[in-house]
């Protein structure tokens, strides 16, 4: 279990044919009981949602020939040695375009080095928030609108019930609480 709250379960499940396996369990699905306490047979009926996700890679290769370097003389306060030394670096990084202006040292190599720091940190910001824009749009697609008519799969104690909405399969409660889902009559 990663991280659980109340409105929220992540778990992380490995082995093989782990995806296989939960890739039918992602929608909603709707739970009826009669709580123990109820008098008058009422049914209570939760709804829960599952999105089933293969574990982001993400890519924190950081390749330093897709950076661009150039040296130039520094602007500001400094006196003669900023302004007339090539200590000052602008780096472009090829691939997404950005660009860095540093010129905060006395050294260039020191400037070359802090300017590859701050591209390496943007750009694997920029290549996780895009991993994590196409995982959220497939958990958003996956759980639907969590709503009780959206619903993959209905489990209904008080009949020994669950029945699967989309192929039209039911089981027992007993073999579905054992993981039996797969052996719907």
């Amino acid at each position: 279990m990663v991280s659980n709250s109340e409105s929220e379960i992540v778990l992380t499940i490995t082995g093989k044919g782990a995806i296989s396996l939960f890739q039918n369990e992602a929608g909603g699905h709707r739970w009826q009981r009669v709580p123990p306490t109820e008098q008058n047979g009422r049914r209570h009926s939760s709804t829960f949602t599952v999105a089933v996700l293969t574990a982001s890679e993400e890519t924190s290769e950081f390749d330093e020939s897709e950076i661009e370097f150039e040296a130039t003389i520094g602007h500001g306060p400094g006196g003669q040695h900023r302004n007339k030394t090539a200590t000052a670096i602008r780096a472009t990084h090829k691939g997404t375009g950005i660009v860095v202006f540093i010129q905060s040292e006395r050294s260039q190599q020191a400037n070359k080095q802090r300017a590859i720091e701050i591209i390496r940190d943007r750009v694997i910001e920029i290549r996780s928030g895009e991993s994590h824009g196409k995982q959220n749009s497939t958990r958003k697609t996956q759980i639907g609108s969590g709503e009780r008519s959206d619903k993959i799969r209905t489990v209904q104690e008080q009949n020994d019930r669950v029945l699967d909405h989309r192929t039209g399969r039911q089981c027992n409660v007993a073999a579905y609480r054992k993981g039996e889902i797969w052996k719907l009559q």
